[in-house]
């Protein structure tokens, strides 16, 4: 139908009458608009899909994620039980240690007190010594002259006893209170049950014993409960991955059915028939026109070479969020491009903007509402209203500035910043310089 009404415009539409003809260019008219409407729909779900979908591949990166994390968690309580284990059998090695020296210390006890023991035999026998020699000093007196010299020996002795008598003394005090010293030491160690509500240090094991315990419990409990988890996250990351491929064909059936309705509005309009957005449509193609003229005038004076017309180079910023670039053709463009993209902007009361791009989405300069300078640290301001100087390379974008038909008709979601979106159609006609694909005239504009 469309390729006879572009051969025959004023001809009849198959149905009778004479209002024939105006009947059948009427229906085209509806047709596009609600064609057209289809095509917003379209798009708007589209927009919906791919929000969904990126919501959901995010949370699929999540629970990979959080999977890799249960099972490094698992791991650590299972070095947790690992090292419980250890340490009880570390405690245990202990205790049979501490018995050892128990018995050990116990044998000291023992043999301090023979010491002691004989240390008190030695006292025994060092004052019958001093009574001893006392006598004999007694007897030597009373002999004279001819008992003087056992006198003297007998005194030596008993004086010697004395000091004998005293050192035993003193050992036996000193072993009197290191054995106190190392008989409570020796409570201290034993382990059996008449001695454990006195032992602090078996008390102390019984501690230790039993928070190891507690942490071995806590360990095993925290394991089981991780395992469990990191099961259900495998089980949810499989929910996610059909959810994502899901979501796929959901995206990629509402992308063919935009496109189809594109397509539509596109034959609707080629075939002659005036429809709202045929005006829309011959405005980007003289506009693209008028700045293919002006770059070939610009070249051919030497205001630029053709080599910086084309150059793919694209300078970053420092500092620019969203980023922003420069290339050899930017100061060109802000001379020559605003005087036709500010003029279309009154084309309708639809426009939103008219920027001409090169073919990889790259805006030099935009309309003069949205080329405000960039605000430090507020993205979704810059977002809204810093748009020169940035490569708008999405599936629209990209389209538009490698299109090379006489036009080409899209709709889509305009991503304003900050998560708000606004719904345009847009056309996009080619810009050639010297015969070679330079870009394209991008005219967006309201439903």
């Amino acid at each position: 139908m469309f390729d006879w009404l572009r051969r025959h415009p004023d001809a009849a539409m198959p149905e009778p009458g004479p209002a024939a003809p105006g009947a059948g260019l009427e229906v085209v008219k509806r047709l596009s608009r609600s064609v057209s409407t289809l095509g917003r729909d379209a798009a708007e779900v589209r927009g919906v899909l791919e929000d969904t979908q990126k919501i959901v591949e995010a949370q699929g990166q999540a629970m990979q994620a959080l999977a890799g994390q249960l099972g490094q968690v698992q791991q650590s309580q299972q070095a947790i039980g690992d090292s419980t284990r250890l340490t009880r059998e570390a405690v245990g090695r202990a205790r049979s240690a501490l018995a050892g020296v128990g018995a050990e210390v116990g044998g000291i006890v023992q043999t301090l007190r023979d010491v002691s023991d004989a240390a008190g035999q030695i006292t025994q026998i060092a004052l019958q010594t001093r009574l001893v020699a006392f006598n004999a000093s007694v007897e030597a007196k009373r002999a004279g002259e001819a008992g003087r010299g056992f006198g003297v020996v007998a005194d030596a002795v008993k004086d010697l006893a004395g000091r004998v008598e005293a050192s035993s003394k003193s050992i036996i005090g000193s072993i009197a209170a290191l054995d106190a010293r190392i008989d409570a030491f020796s409570r201290e160690l034993a382990s059996d049950d008449a001695h454990a509500g006195k032992s602090s240090i078996h008390a102390a094991f019984g501690d230790v014993e039993k928070d190891v315990g507690l942490i071995s419990s806590s360990a095993e409990q925290s394991r089981l409960t991780t395992a469990s988890l990191n099961e259900r996250a495998a089980v949810l990351e499989g929910e996610v991955k059909q959810a994502v491929a899901g979501l796929s064909k959901a995206y990629a059936c509402s992308e063919r059915f935009l496109r189809l309705s594109e397509e539509l509005i596109e034959q609707i309009a080629e075939s002659g028939v005036e429809v709202e957005d045929s005006p829309l449509i011959r405005g980007a193609q003289q506009a693209a026109a008028e700045i293919a003229a002006l770059l070939e005038q610009a070249v051919a004076s030497g205001a630029i070479r053709i080599e910086q017309l084309f150059d793919e180079h694209y300078r970053p910023i420092n500092g620019s969020n969203p980023p922003q670039h420069l290339t050899p053709f930017t100061e060109l463009a802000d001379r020559l491009f605003p005087a036709v993209q500010e003029r279309l902007l009154s084309l309708s009361d639809k426009v939103v903007y008219c920027i001409a791009v090169d073919r990889n989405g790259y805006v030099a300069t935009h309309n003069k509402k949205y080329n405000q300078p960039q605000r430090s640290g507020d993205v979704v301001w810059n977002t809204a209203n810093s748009r020169y100087r940035r490569i708008f390379n999405d599936r629209t974008g990209l389209a538009s500035a490698r299109n090379q038909r006489p036009f080409l008709l899209q709709t889509y979601r305009r991503d304003m910043g900050g998560g708000r979106f606004v719904l345009l159609k847009e056309v996009a006609a080619p810009i050639m310089v010297a015969g070679r694909h330079w870009g394209g005239l991008r005219l967006a504009f309201n439903f």
